[in-house]
């Protein structure tokens, strides 16, 4: 089973910038009722992607500066990162067979 990072305002670049492989985090907050469900959705999405990408995620309420860097308004929202750019915003929930289908040629 592929290992869902959780990344922090203080380790952000070093994880996700400055990552060899892409990334998609996944910004979200426990009282979130949709990123609740995306939870187990995500470890099948990691363990899919494992070798390709990696999967992180980064709690809004406890890091709000890279929430207020990416300009988070909507929970969850998952950003796909590749050579430290956003390649890919996905708002709301998804389906693990649809948010596949969005990253996977990205990466």
């Amino acid at each position: 089973m592929a290992e869902i990072l959780t990344v922090t305002d203080s380790n952000f670049d070093e994880v996700v910038i400055d990552s060899s492989r892409p990334v998609l985090v996944d910004f979200w907050a426990p009282w979130c009722g949709p990123c609740v469900q995306m939870a187990p959705i995500l470890e099948e999405v990691a363990d899919e992607l494992e070798g390709r990408a990696m999967v992180a995620k980064i709690n809004v309420d406890e890091n709000p500066l890279m929430a207020g860097k990416f300009q988070i308004s909507s929970i969850p929202t998952l950003l796909l990162f590749r050579h430290g750019e956003v390649i890919r915003s996905i708002i709301g929930g998804r389906p693990k067979a649809q948010l596949l289908k969005s990253i996977e040629p990205l990466i």
